[in-house]
């Protein structure tokens, strides 16, 4: 497996720190609106890194933090808390916001065939874990108390800049930008771990800390939350390139200071989604979300599909008449396998040959495109059989997760209708009891790939692959 390593800013072949195993963390959403197709596009990035993992044998273990405190509206230590700018919008606590925003992200990512990480938790819940780590940047050095909140002092570090490439002076005018000036800092890019009441006074989420009740900053929940579940080794950190400063930086700069090594060996970052005027933001334009989508009477996947027909680390420009296309081209897809005859034995040797060609392809840093080239390349081939194709299909959409292959479609009215016949002729020798009948029935089902079920209710049935 290789992948583009933000950090070396160059394609590495992919070694874990425990062999076979991988621990992976990826940023979450701030939930204080519903996320829109952008921020979307870099989750199912971050599904389909892990779905690839797991296809090429990896024992994945994944985080994901739900950010329900701490994200100002700068990105940095200006504006208001965004959970704060959504209470005083709705009307409710943030915690009813909180619980509302994080309950619509999940529903867009369960349309989006999106899988849940193994772990997913909200900021709120880790405070503990980031006071025992300010404490020791405090105790070491690296942290320090002004004006009532605590700020990570980044002179302490050799380079700070490691994961953007650039000098001090060149990115103090990006720190500024559109920033106000805090003058309890020592120096302009310091970033706040802990807010207190002084600065915040209405703030509705606040914490008893060692240095007054407030509340922590975004960049510390990460690693908090990545080091509590995850351990000290990290070996993938993903996200949105838009994380890349100050998010991301800030982390590898307290983690890598509290752990006393280096943290996490790989990042990975999704290039923006644009539309037509730029970069697509919730501030300006059509709020574009999975639901509105929906509304205007688009397949979710069409969306996936699109974001899978271009590489992660290329911008990619959305309009309706693009994801129009790309909806008539994933229904005449599925139309064409659906059409697929069943026919022949699986030809193992034909099956390797193609799942090693898409392995190949999106081993080479998630090149989804030519992923689907294969795909593709799969269903012209004639001298391949529609069972090999049929069983290739439903591999590889183990990560592509395009519902390629639908159950209920797959079923005739004729097999439909013969089994239901041998149900009831089943039914019929269990009230006869002839068990000996009613036992070589089930099991001339089993071997069609039909399980009988006997239920309160009924007998029902469900086709097994």
């Amino acid at each position: 497996m290789k992948l583009y390593n933000t950090l070396t800013r160059k394609i590495e072949e992919f070694i874990p720190y425990e062999e076979g195993k991988v621990k992976m963390y990826t940023c979450g959403p701030t939930v204080y609106h519903y996320a829109h197709i952008g921020n979307i596009r870099s989750y199912i990035g971050h599904d389909i890194l892990d779905k690839t993992l797991r296809y090429l044998g990896y024992e994945v273990t994944r985080a994901m933090n739900i950010t329900d405190v701490g994200h100002l509206t700068s990105d940095s230590d200006s504006g208001e808390d965004k959970m704060e700018v959504a209470r005083k919008r709705e009307h409710k606590t943030s915690m009813e916001i909180a619980d509302f925003y994080t309950k619509a992200f999940f529903k867009d990512l369960d349309k989006l065939h999106c899988r849940t990480p193994e772990i997913v938790s909200p900021a709120t819940e880790n405070i503990d874990m980031y006071i025992k780590i300010i404490e020791k940047l405090i105790k070491d050095g690296y942290a320090y108390l002004s004006g009532g909140n605590v700020y990570f002092d980044i002179s302490k570090l050799d380079d700070y800049y490691v994961l953007t490439n650039h000098k001090e002076d060149q990115m103090v005018v990006g720190v500024r930008e559109g920033v106000e000036e805090d003058d309890n800092k020592r120096n302009q890019a310091d970033f706040a771990l802990w807010f207190t009441t002084s600065k915040f006074e209405n703030h509705e989420l606040q914490w008893d800390s060692p240095w007054g009740k407030g509340y922590p900053g975004w960049h510390i929940e990460c690693s908090g939350i990545s080091i509590k579940y995850l351990g000290e080794h990290l070996d993938i950190h993903g996200g949105g390139v838009d994380n890349i400063f100050p998010h991301h930086t800030n982390e590898i700069a307290q983690s890598e200071a509290y752990l006393g090594h280096k943290w996490c060996n790989y990042w990975f970052h999704n290039e923006h989604l644009l539309d037509e005027t730029g970069k697509m933001s919730k501030s300006r334009g059509e709020f574009l979300t999975v639901s509105l989508l929906e509304e205007k009477g688009y397949d979710p996947l069409a969306y996936r599909f699109m974001v899978l027909s271009s590489h992660y680390r290329k911008q990619l420009v959305f309009t309706y008449e693009a994801l129009e296309q790309f909806q008539s081209t994933l229904n005449k897809l599925r139309n064409k396998i659906n059409n697929i005859k069943k026919d022949g034995e699986i030809e193992e040797n034909k099956y390797n040959e193609y799942n090693e060609k898409f392995k190949e392809e999106l081993s080479n840093d998630l090149n989804t495109s030519n992923a689907l080239t294969v795909l593709y390349d799969l269903l012209k081939d004639t001298e391949v059989n529609g069972n090999t194709k049929l069983r290739l299909v439903t591999d590889f959409d183990k990560v592509l997760s395009l519902d390629l292959i639908k159950e209920d479609e797959k079923l005739d009215k004729d097999l439909e209708k013969y089994i239901l016949a041998k149900i009831e002729e089943r039914n019929e020798a269990k009230k006869n009891k002839d068990y000996l009948l009613a036992d070589s029935i089930r099991n001339e089902l089993l071997e069609k790939n039909v399980m009988i079920k006997d239920t309160r209710e009924g007998t029902t049935y469900e086709i097994i692959k």
